[in-house]
C-alpha cells in the first residue's frame, strides 16, 4: 500500500471507530508499518487539516471527528472538473482559498483512478484572458460530456453564416473565455485540429468509437491574443 492509499485508509479507520481512539502500534500492526511511520501519517494528516487528536491515558490514541470529516464521496471526474471552472468566478473574493481548500479535500476523498482521471481532465481544461469565470457552456448534452464519453462524436456544426456541417471529431479539450466556450478536437473532416463552439454545435451522437489517443500540444494552443491558463484543482 503507498502512502496515499495508507493516509486514505488510515482516516477512513479512524473514522469507523470514532469516537474511540486507535493506537499508534494498533495502527501500525494494522497497515503493517512502523509506529513511527502512523505518527508522520497523522502529522500529514493535521496538516492537512483532517481533524484528528490525541487522546492520553493507557486506553488512549488517536481519534477523528467524524462530525467534521466526509465519507468516501462519489464525485465524478466530470463533477471535479466543473466545480474546478465554477471556481474562477470566485477569483478576488474573501472566499477563493476557502472554497479552493474545499475542493482539495474533496479531490482527496475521491478514489485514486477518478481522482487521476479528474487531474487529466483538468488538464485538457483551459481558460483565455482574465483568470475569471468564462460564460457557461451553451449546447447539447453531449458537448458537456465530450471528454468523459472517450468516444468519437458526430456533430452538427453551424458556422457564422449559419451553413451546417456533419462532422466526426475526436474531443480534446475545452477552451473558456468571456462570452464563449469552445470544443477542442481533431476534425476528421479538415484533417486538423479545430475549435468548436459550443453554442453554434447543433446536436452530437456518441459513436461507439475509440479513437486512437492524440496529444494536445502546448503549441497546439499558442493562440495570437490573450494568455491561456491551465485548469488546476488544487
Amino acid at each position: 500500500m503507498n502512502r496515499t492509499d495508507r493516509l486514505y485508509a488510515l482516516v477512513e479507520e479512524l473514522r469507523a471507530v470514532s469516537p474511540r481512539p486507535r493506537s499508534a502500534r494498533w495502527l501500525a500492526d494494522r497497515f503493517e508499518v512502523s509506529s513511527r511511520t502512523i505518527e508522520r501519517d497523522i502529522s500529514a494528516l493535521l496538516q492537512a487539516g483532517v481533524p484528528v487528536w490525541a487522546e492520553p491515558g493507557r486506553t488512549g490514541g488517536y481519534c477523528l471527528d467524524r462530525s467534521r470529516t466526509l465519507p468516501p464521496v462519489n464525485l465524478t471526474p466530470g463533477e471535479a472538473v466543473a466545480m474546478a471552472v465554477a471556481l474562477r468566478g470566485m477569483e478576488g473574493t474573501p472566499f477563493r482559498a476557502t472554497a479552493a481548500a474545499a475542493l482539495r479535500k474533496l479531490v482527496a476523498a475521491m478514489g485514486e483512478d477518478d481522482a487521476a482521471a479528474a487531474h487529466d481532465m483538468a488538464g485538457r481544461v483551459h481558460l483565455l484572458g482574465p483568470v475569471d469565470a468564462p460564460a457557461p457552456a451553451r449546447g447539447p448534452r453531449g458537448v458537456t460530456d465530450a471528454l468523459s464519453t472517450g468516444r468519437v462524436l458526430r456533430i452538427e456544426y453551424g458556422d457564422r453564416e449559419g451553413a451546417t456541417t456533419t462532422r466526426d471529431i475526436e474531443p480534446l479539450g475545452y477552451i473558456g473565455k468571456t462570452g464563449h466556450w469552445y470544443l477542442l478536437a481533431w476534425c476528421r473532416l479538415r484533417d486538423a485540429l479545430r475549435a468548436f463552439r459550443t453554442d453554434r454545435i447543433v446536436s452530437v451522437h456518441v459513436t461507439a468509437e475509440v479513437p486512437e489517443p492524440r496529444e494536445l500540444r502546448r503549441e497546439d494552443l499558442d493562440i495570437p491574443y490573450g494568455v491561456v491558463h491551465q485548469l488546476s484543482l488544487s
